[in-house]
């Protein structure tokens, strides 16, 4: 069964690119994310929320991969131990501090936009974002010089490593499912469009 399971999915070695090759796309759909934040929200709220929905399977894919190394290592899989643990201070303080970030920051932009309006809620979602920021921007510095080489050796068709086209399959998966929750749940953005715009106005520009 472990033979199998490793054709399959191509063991650590195929975990490492999926979660490479995600994390490529995550930083492409992220980058896109940010412009809105620079045009500035009021103007761009619904793309930013648009994008924010879609970035939610790919984000689960991502945390799934990175969920699925860790429990292998600690589980004593040989080839996971043999590629040894991430450095202790990514493991052990950035890592977590970066999925309950990313958990709340994107579960208190939900809420905030079904409920349409600020408080509470759309302060949670600010901080939560800061701290998310940091977080996410260790966790780039530490992996960036690896990221590209691993993400794009699923793409060469010599390649013979087990399971390619799954891994292929599960993050365009990941992006069809993404871009349906998006286009099922834009919507959520009007009421927040008709609150910007009255303030807008009422402030005289």
């Amino acid at each position: 069964m472990a033979r199998i399971r490793a054709l399959l999915t191509g063991g650590s070695d195929g975990n490492a690119r999926l979660t490479a090759a995600t994390a490529v796309v995550l930083l492409v759909l992220l980058a896109a994310e940010g412009l809105t934040l620079l045009g500035g929200v009021g103007r761009f709220l619904t793309p930013h929320i648009f994008i924010g929905l879609l970035l939610i399977p790919p984000i689960g894919l991502k945390l799934a991969s990175t969920g699925w190394r860790m429990v292998a290592y600690y589980r004593r899989a040989e080839e996971y131990v043999r590629k040894g643990p991430p450095h202790i201070v990514l493991r052990a303080l950035v890592a977590p501090v970066l999925v309950v970030a990313t958990i709340v920051m994107f579960a208190s932009g939900i809420a905030a936009a079904i409920v349409g309006h600020g408080g509470l809620l759309l302060g949670l979602h600010k901080v939560s974002f800061i701290v998310w920021g940091v977080a996410f921007a260790l966790h780039v510095l530490a992996h960036a010089l690896k990221l590209w080489p691993l993400a794009v050796r699923d793409w060469w068709r010599g390649d013979l490593l087990g399971g390619r086209r799954l891994r292929q399959t599960l993050l365009g998966v990941s992006l069809v499912i993404g871009l349906g929750v998006a286009l099922f749940a834009f919507p959520l953005a009007h009421g927040w469009h008709h609150d910007f715009g009255f303030k807008f106005r009422f402030r005289g520009h």
